[in-house]
C-alpha cells in the first residue's frame, strides 16, 4: 500500500478521535460554583453545596413523582440533547480576593460556561467582576446587597430579592404590627457586621428608621471576624432599645446571642437579617436560646400548604441529608435550576447565548420552591418577582409570621427575659 493511503488512514483515525472527544464533551455542561466551604461559614456553605448537588442530580437523573418541577423527568438538558450538568466547586473561604482568584481559575482553567455563587455579598462583588471581564454569565442566588445590581453589569443576574426590599419589609411589618396588636415597637438600635452586606444594611436602616417614624437610639458596626462582642453589647444595653435590628453571619450571630444572655440584655425583639440566623447550626448550637428571634426570610416549610412543591422537594432534600432546606439552601437550589433553564433554552454552551437566555427568563412561581411570583430579570439583572417573609423561631422551629395573611402562627412579643424562659 502507498504511504498516501496510510496517511489517509491516520488522518481518518485522528478525525474520528476528535469527533468522539467533542461528542463526549458535549454530554457535559460545566458550571462553576463558588461558596464558603471552609472557614466560619463552612456549615452554610455545606448546606448550599448539598442544595446544588440535589438540583444537579434532579436535572441529570430525575425526581419521580414531582411532575411540576422543571427537569424532574431527568435525562439531562433536552435542549442540548441530554447533556448532563457537571458542577465544578470552588471554596472562597469568605475572602473576596480568594473569590476573585477562584472565579478566574474556574473560567480560564476549568473552562466553565457559567458561574453560580457566592453567598457573601463582598465575595459575589469581586467574583462577578472577574466573570464580567471574561464575559461569562454569573448568577447570584443569595447575596442581598442592593448595590450588586447597580453596577451596570451585563453578565450578572440575581434571583433573590435584595436588602432594599428586606429592610423596608421590617419597617412595614413594625407599623402593621403596632396597628394589629396595639403595641408600641420602638425605640430601635442596629448592630451589623462590617463587610459590604452589613455596611449597606446599616446605611439603609439609618435612612428608613426616621422616615418611617421610628427613633434610632444606637448604631453599632463590628468587625466581621470578631471573637468577642462584650463592649458592643454593653453599649447596646446602655442605649435601652426595645428592638434590635441585626445583620450577622453564623459565627457572629452565635457569639452575639451568647453575649446577650451572659450580660442579661433582653430587648423586646431581635429582628435578624437572615444569614447566620437561618443557618441550621443556629438552632442546633443555641437550643432554646435561639427561640423568639424574628428573621427575614425567603422560604419556609410551613408555606407548603400553598405550594406543594415546597414539601415535595424538601422531602427529597431531607431524605438525602437528614435536614430541611433553609432560606439559604432553597435559594441556592433555585439559582442552579434557573441557570439550567437558561442553558437549556439557549440550546448552547456559548456564554453569549446563555446570557441572552437568562435575560429572557420568565419562570412562573408555580415552578419554583420559593414563595415568589416567579423569576424575571430587569435590565440590571435583578429578579423583579422575588419577595420576602418574616419567620419567628418558636420551640426550635421557624414559623412564618408575616405577611399576616400567610402567617402560620401569632407572634410571641415581647421575647421573654433570659431568666424567665
Amino acid at each position: 500500500m502507498t504511504s498516501a493511503f496510510f496517511r489517509f488512514k491516520w488522518l481518518a483515525a485522528c478525525a474520528a478521535l476528535w469527533l468522539g472527544t467533542a461528542a463526549q464533551a458535549q454530554q457535559e455542561v460545566r458550571i462553576g460554583v463558588i461558596y464558603p466551604l471552609t472557614g466560619a461559614a463552612a456549615s452554610s456553605g455545606a448546606e448550599m453545596k448539598n442544595a446544588l448537588e440535589l438540583a444537579a442530580d434532579i436535572i441529570n437523573n430525575g425526581a419521580k413523582g414531582i411532575p411540576d418541577l422543571p427537569f424532574s423527568a431527568g435525562g439531562g438538558l433536552p435542549g442540548l440533547k441530554g447533556a448532563k450538568i457537571k458542577l465544578v466547586f470552588a471554596d472562597h473561604q469568605g475572602n473576596p480576593q480568594i473569590g476573585a482568584t477562584e472565579a478566574e481559575r474556574l473560567i480560564s482553567q476549568e473552562k466553565v460556561v457559567a458561574i453560580v455563587g457566592a453567598y457573601f455579598s463582598n465575595v459575589t462583588a469581586t467574583a462577578s467582576q472577574v466573570a464580567e471581564r471574561y464575559k461569562i454569565p454569573f448568577l447570584n442566588p443569595e447575596s442581598s446587597s442592593a448595590s450588586l445590581t447597580q453596577r451596570g453589569f451585563k453578565w450578572f443576574f440575581r434571583t433573590t430579592a435584595h436588602d432594599d426590599l428586606f429592610v423596608r419589609n421590617f419597617f412595614d411589618f413594625m407599623k402593621e404590627f403596632e396597628a394589629r396588636r396595639g403595641i408600641k415597637v420602638g425605640p430601635i438600635a442596629t448592630i451589623n457586621e462590617n463587610t459590604l452586606w452589613g455596611t449597606e444594611t446599616t446605611k439603609l436602616e439609618a435612612t428608613l428608621a426616621p422616615a418611617n417614624g421610628f427613633t434610632l437610639v444606637k448604631q453599632i458596626t463590628y468587625p466581621a471576624k470578631s471573637t468577642q462582642l462584650t463592649s458592643e453589647v454593653q453599649s447596646l444595653k446602655a442605649a435601652a432599645p426595645k428592638v434590635v435590628m441585626q445583620s450577622s453571619y453564623l459565627g457572629d450571630a452565635l457569639l452575639s446571642m451568647k453575649t446577650y444572655k451572659e450580660l442579661g440584655f433582653s430587648p423586646d425583639m431581635i429582628l435578624a437579617n437572615d444569614a447566620g440566623f437561618s443557618d441550621t447550626e443556629f438552632i442546633k448550637t443555641l437550643g432554646k436560646d435561639a427561640d423568639y428571634v424574628i428573621s427575614r426570610e425567603v422560604w419556609a416549610l410551613d408555606l407548603a400548604n400553598k405550594n406543594p412543591l415546597i414539601k415535595q422537594v424538601n422531602d427529597l432534600f431531607r431524605s438525602r441529608y437528614s435536614a430541611d432546606f433553609t432560606g439559604n439552601s432553597a435559594r441556592t437550589f433555585t439559582g442552579l435550576m434557573v441557570m439550567a433553564d437558561a442553558i437549556n433554552r439557549a440550546g448552547s454552551t456559548d456564554p453569549e447565548a446563555i446570557r441572552k437566555a437568562l435575560a429572557a427568563t420568565d419562570i412562573p412561581g408555580s415552578k419554583l420552591i420559593m414563595p415568589w411570583k416567579g423569576v424575571k430579570f430587569d435590565e440590571s439583572g435583578q429578579n423583579v418577582l422575588g419577595s420576602g417573609i418574616l419567620v419567628q423561631i418558636v420551640d426550635g422551629k421557624y414559623h412564618t409570621v408575616w405577611p399576616f395573611d400567610v402567617a402560620a402562627r401569632e407572634i410571641v412579643w415581647p421575647m421573654p427575659a433570659w431568666d424567665k424562659r
